[in-house]
């Protein structure tokens, strides 16, 4: 990726080009993380090597990359002790760039990594307040912004409405700042903090606000490398659903996210659906959701 930047390739395209990447990697699971391994260990080497200072920079950077990419690979295939140590690795470097930004784009992902795979929120809140400490001093407002909609979520699952919504305006605030020249002009949109927005009120506000946040932030994520986000948020529009009384809708839509789960194999709409279906249960002997298991079965193999 980063040669890709010497011979003169946009930043916005090399971004987009590393969650594609990204994107496939999960869906290979173990196979690519195999792969990547050995890019792992060379840049370690590389870096502990007599490496001429001026690369030095750019070698940690890649460190940086790869060593977070493998947490989320090992994420993904369950391999989460692995998780945690990749991430250990990747924080440890990124504090040695200067480039604070870097550092709160490790502690978000490593913050959602823990969301999903510890019990309870303490683990994910230490994570993501750390984010929002590097992000403020950091020069994308687009990750600022990332860091305070994850705040928020954390908040809104704990319950505490007034700092959830706190999170939320300074989200806000950012994302609508002047974001030329920023470092990752592709990692957060308006149309992804609606989805915090719409998990915000989820947990802590009125279920039908919470659809149309959803219903609004699906129409925005139509880009491919928004494949998984638009069937987490798709997940969460089923969830208002079944929470407003109408469970045969929100089925309607859990089927659209089984297929895009199944497409993007990623771990966290897997988990999403499993909520949702959970909170069938009152409807289990129905048929249509007997359909729906039938679908998760044959898609998810769950």
């Amino acid at each position: 990726m980063e040669v890709l930047g010497l011979f003169g390739e946009s930043e916005r395209r090399v971004a987009e080009l590393r969650s594609l990447v990204l994107r496939a990697v999960t869906n290979s699971g173990g196979v690519l993380l195999a792969l990547l391994a050995p890019v792992i260990e060379a840049t370690r080497r590389l870096l502990a090597g007599p490496a001429p200072a001026p690369l030095l920079p750019q070698l940690r950077d890649v460190v940086v990359t790869a060593t977070a990419l493998g947490g989320r690979l090992a994420f993904e295939t369950r391999d989460d002790a692995a998780s945690r140590a990749l991430y250990g690795e990747a924080t440890r470097e990124a504090g040695l760039l200067e480039q604070p930004w870097r550092q709160a784009g490790v502690h978000m992902s490593h913050a959602l990594v823990t969301l999903y795979s510890t019990n309870g929120l303490d683990g994910a809140r230490r994570l993501v307040d750390r984010a929002v400490r590097a992000a403020r001093s950091g020069e994308s407002t687009l990750t600022r912004a990332r860091a305070h909609a994850l705040q928020a979520e954390l908040e809104a699952r704990s319950g505490r409405r007034r700092q959830s919504q706190s999170a939320l305006g300074l989200a806000w605030y950012d994302i609508e700042a002047d974001q030329t020249d920023d470092p990752a002009p592709t990692s957060f949109s308006p149309g992804h903090l609606r989805g915090f927005e719409g998990v915000c009120d989820l947990y802590v506000g009125d279920p039908s606000d919470a659809h149309d946040r959803f219903a609004r932030s699906v129409e925005t994520l139509s880009a491919p490398r928004e494949q998984v986000q638009r069937a987490i948020v798709t997940t969460d529009q089923a969830l208002a659903r079944i929470r407003l009384g109408e469970p045969r809708d929100a089925v309607r839509l859990l089927h659209r996210c089984v297929a895009a789960a199944s497409a993007t194999g990623g771990r966290v709409p897997a988990l999403r659906l499993r909520q949702a279906r959970r909170e069938l249960r009152p409807w289990r002997r129905e048929g249509w959701v007997s359909d729906l298991d039938d679908h998760l079965m044959d898609a998810l193999g769950a």
